[in-house]
């Protein structure tokens, strides 16, 4: 057996695992980019959380507090789970900031409303991207990842849907 003071670096973080490398790298990486995407809306939602304003700011402010809550409790599953097929992920805030997907918001004032249809668009754009992170653990047979998607597309859907609803300006009943 090699000197382990003589293996690289990589090698000391390869985990054993039945998938092929490419299919580890390619999930692990799909998942590191989810993960990003995850501290972005994170950020973004407790954001709106601290400013939110306004007639329904007690409203908004816990809904926007558990959605965040939710977020984050993924993501050490997220990560834990690029590793667990052999894979690397994020080491640093710039790094997450470099992959993220969901784009910031650091406007000085942003209409309730608006907060809720914005992260509403962007828990849909991570639903979408969920899905096809899902279709590819599923062309490499990898059940477990395509499992916890699963629950996390469910949570990202029902967030969708509460800040839809929440959004939703009052509509005529005819009455």
């Amino acid at each position: 057996m090699p000197d382990a003071r003589l293996r690289t670096a990589a090698e000391r973080l390869d985990t054993p695992t039945d998938l092929s490398a490419e299919a580890s790298r390619q999930i692990a990486e799909g998942l590191t980019i989810l993960l990003a995407d995850f501290f972005a809306l994170y950020m973004k939602t407790k954001n709106f959380h601290w400013h939110v304003s306004g007639p329904h700011f007690r409203d908004y402010h816990l809904l926007l507090d558990e959605q965040a809550a939710q977020i984050f409790a993924v993501t050490d599953d997220v990560a834990e789970r690029a590793r667990k097929i052999g894979g690397t992920t994020l080491r640093s805030l710039g790094q997450a900031a470099q992959k993220a997907r969901i784009l910031d918001n650091d406007a000085e004032y942003v209409d309730p409303l608006d907060m809720l249809a914005e992260l509403r668009d962007d828990n849909k754009a991570t639903t979408s991207r969920m899905r096809e992170l899902h279709a590819l653990c599923d062309e490499h047979d990898d059940v477990s990842t395509a499992s916890m998607l699963e629950e996390w597309i469910d949570q990202s859907e029902e967030r969708t849907w509460f800040l839809y609803e929440a959004s939703r300006r009052g509509e005529a009943t005819g009455h």
